[in-house]
């Protein structure tokens, strides 16, 4: 499976459009969502959200991410978001590098990040990590 996205060396793994998966989510490889996700992904790896995806999360934390489908909550990529055309995002959006393309239905807040933090943005508690983003803007 040929993914528009640079993955990491690493697995990729594939959540077909068959799957459904509740609740918190941790993975440091790849991982492609053409499903429903509701829940929480913490992950240190590249996330992609296939168009036919339809994802709920409180947080959607991830080195990068790419959305080409519907993710309703917040997204907080270390390196870079970017949202394709025809994706659906509801939610704040914290990254180093923003992409959005045309036709894109988004809405929500950006916080672009000045430098990747020293603090680990998924192991951080809130507090921790926006004292961390004030410290280096």
């Amino acid at each position: 499976m040929a993914h528009s996205f640079d993955m990491k060396n690493g697995n990729v793994t594939v959540f077909g459009q068959e799957t459904e998966f509740n609740g918190v989510l941790e993975f440091t490889d790849n991982l492609v969502i053409t499903g429903k996700f509701d829940g929480t992904i913490k992950a240190t790896g590249n996330l992609e959200i296939d168009k036919t995806a339809v994802c709920t999360v409180t947080v959607m934390a991830a080195d990068s991410i790419l959305v080409a489908g519907t993710v309703t909550g917040n997204l907080e990529a270390a390196s870079r978001v970017e949202m394709r055309s025809g994706s659906k995002i509801t939610g704040d959006v914290t990254t180093l590098r923003l992409r959005i393309a045309d036709n894109v239905n988004f809405h929500g807040q950006v916080t672009m990040l000045d430098a990747l933090p020293e603090t680990d943005i998924f192991s951080a508690a809130p507090a921790e990590y926006k004292q961390s983003c004030i410290s280096h803007g």
